[in-house]
């Protein structure tokens, strides 16, 4: 796919990495329109990029389809879209609160999975990309509820996949611990001991490899080959 001219839309591009990726695809000459929680930074992302935008809480998934369709209609049309919303939470799975729990599958399953449900009949032809976590391939001890959300995720966006194959290309980003500041906005606990952090910026340049490789429908983390589009 051709990134330049392109109409994105790009959800959760207040936080680090979506807005690295909405900055990213803007320079190479896309259309752009960004979705956040937070106004004051959401302004500020949109001023930046010259980007209408639109202030979405993914849990609320009537309000979510509500902003997609808005969006679709500014931007006259959609070409890609990039969901980059997520929210960890830390400690024993024995030991969480229940609260705590139904807003991470709120916020990191149900709302990303909301939000491509509601784009899905405006990409015909185009590419959805969806950030999940390599924890939907290693389950991590500390980490039970975001795991099991991600690969939740990760396994709605397999089924949609063969559903929408003909249409819309999916492509499941997995990366691993990132050089972001997620960890910091923990819904519960503190982290685990972490492995060395990957750079966010490459997982951005993954991100548009895969946007512009028809063939790509993931972009996992191998441990002899690091980030691998395939």
């Amino acid at each position: 796919m051709e990134i330049s001219g392109a109409r994105v839309l790009v959800v959760g591009a207040t936080g680090a990495l979506g807005g690295a990726i909405a900055r990213t695809v803007h320079d190479a000459g896309a259309r752009v329109a960004v979705t956040g929680r937070d106004a004051d930074r959401l302004t500020a992302v949109g001023a930046e990029l010259d980007a209408p935008t639109f202030e979405l809480d993914v849990v609320d998934l009537e309000r979510t389809a509500q902003r997609v369709a808005e969006a679709v209609e500014v931007l006259g049309g959609l070409d890609l879209l990039v969901v980059a919303t997520g929210v960890p939470a830390f400690g024993p799975a024995v030991e969480a609160d229940p609260a705590v729990t139904e807003e991470v599958f709120a916020v990191n399953a149900l709302g990303a999975a909301g939000v491509v449900r509601a784009a899905l009949p405006h990409l015909d032809g185009g590419v959805a990309v969806v950030l999940s976590a390599i924890l939907a391939d290693l389950p991590t001890a500390g980490m039970a509820d975001y795991s099991a959300a991600k690969a939740a995720l990760t396994a709605w966006l397999t089924a949609v996949r063969r559903e929408s194959r003909r249409r819309t290309r999916i492509v499941d980003v997995r990366p691993p611990h990132l050089d972001t500041d997620l960890a910091a906005h923990a819904l519960a606990g503190e982290p685990p001991r972490l492995p060395e952090p990957l750079a966010a910026s490459e997982v951005v340049a993954a991100v548009l490899d895969a946007v512009r490789d028809d063939s790509a429908t993931e972009v996992a983390w191998d441990r002899r080959e690091g980030l691998v589009v395939r």
